[in-house]
């Protein structure tokens, strides 16, 4: 049961924390990311007009030698079942010619704007059907919601934004649409190409300005959805870390094993200094490997007495000393030499144990 303050449980459950990474790779193997369709609008149509201003000559021409090779070859020609199959692959191979600057542009700025926005991602949960969006309750508050008011604000945005830019180009051109009629057919045409063109790169970079700010939105309000309340990140948190008694076994284990590596480092060990019956320390001494005795084993009461044990199955020489066992037992972790504070008390000890195993 919780017994929290209704305050405090309220502010417990507000998401104000920022989301953990682990919750973002939730969120997005759902699919859900910030992302800005106008982006990808404005991004495709930008590289597509810019194709068509580099490309727009080689198109004009394969289009007029389309027209010729149609009204010069074909026009009095009678299609029968032996031409009609080659007659096809022509027009479908300059057709393919014409338009392929086109769609390779929009393919690469499809690819690239989703890039840009949300890297490498391939879900189909976005598909799976969900019937909760059948719900006329939650249909009825998506309409009324700020995110729509915002969708609708945006879109006339686009229609006064991208419409003032469109118009201003046309008004500051204006005296040139106006001797359209009175050019040659070529120049015209060349002249409406270039006009289109142009206004299709101003409006795509209008639209282009629009989008971004759209997706600097779009970032703010998905970090806003996915905000987590302080529960819900300690939650994960303890997720994360596992169960209590999980780790408590975890624990225990590492214990036992650090318990039987260290067993198994007493029969190296050249004494055992001990208290004499609630402390036992192992010491080894090989000048080779280090400057000073190293500390090989440690513990109190149990394990002491299981240190004096082994060590005596090992024929490994004991010698009680009170103060030493004890300090040593404080300052000194497994694995480290001794300081040098302790070197004389110490090398008294090692003389002794040498010289009794001379006499054995």
């Amino acid at each position: 049961m919780n017994y929290l303050p209704l305050d405090l449980q309220y502010f417990a459950g507000e998401k104000t924390e920022k989301a953990t990474p682990r919750k973002r790779q939730d969120v997005r193997k759902k699919g859900q990311v910030a992302k800005s369709p106008d982006l990808n609008t404005a991004i495709t149509m930008f590289l597509v007009f810019l194709s068509l201003l580099f490309f727009g000559k080689t198109v004009i021409d394969n289009i007029l030698n389309m027209f010729h090779s149609t009204f010069e070859d074909y026009l009095l020609t009678d299609i029968t079942e032996e031409n009609v199959h080659s007659i096809f692959n022509k027009y479908v191979l300059e057709g393919a010619q014409i338009t392929a600057p086109f769609m390779i542009a929009a393919f690469v700025a499809g690819v690239f704007s989703n890039y840009i926005q949300v890297g490498f991602l391939f879900t189909t949960e976005p598909l799976k059907m969900k019937l909760n969006k059948l719900n006329p309750i939650e249909g009825f508050k998506r309409i009324y919601s700020i995110r729509a008011i915002v969708e609708l604000l945006k879109s006339i945005l686009k229609v006064f934004f991208i419409g003032g830019v469109t118009f201003a180009y046309i008004y500051f051109n204006w005296q040139e649409i106006l001797r359209l009629p009175q050019m040659p057919l070529e120049r015209a045409f060349a002249s409406i190409s270039k006009l289109a063109v142009q206004i299709g790169l101003y409006a795509s970079g209008a639209l282009l300005f629009i989008a971004l700010l759209d997706y600097l939105y779009q970032r703010w309000d998905f970090e806003k959805n996915i905000r987590m309340s302080k529960q819900e990140v300690k939650d994960e948190y303890k997720k994360m870390e596992g169960d209590p008694l999980i780790r408590s076994r975890i624990k225990q284990k590492q214990r036992e094993m650090a318990m039987r590596r260290m067993m198994q480092e007493i029969p190296k060990a050249d004494v055992v200094i001990t208290n004499p019956t609630h402390y036992a320390v192992a010491l080894k001494y090989d000048e080779k490997e280090h400057d000073a005795p190293v500390v090989v084993a440690k513990g109190t009461d149990f394990v002491a007495q299981k240190i004096k044990q082994i060590a005596k199955a090992h024929e490994i020489i004991t010698v009680e000393n009170r103060q030493l066992a004890r300090s040593l037992y404080d300052q000194v972790e497994i694995g480290e030499m001794i300081p040098e504070q302790f070197f004389k008390a110490v090398a008294e000890i090692l003389a002794y144990v040498y010289r009794q195993k001379q006499k054995v």
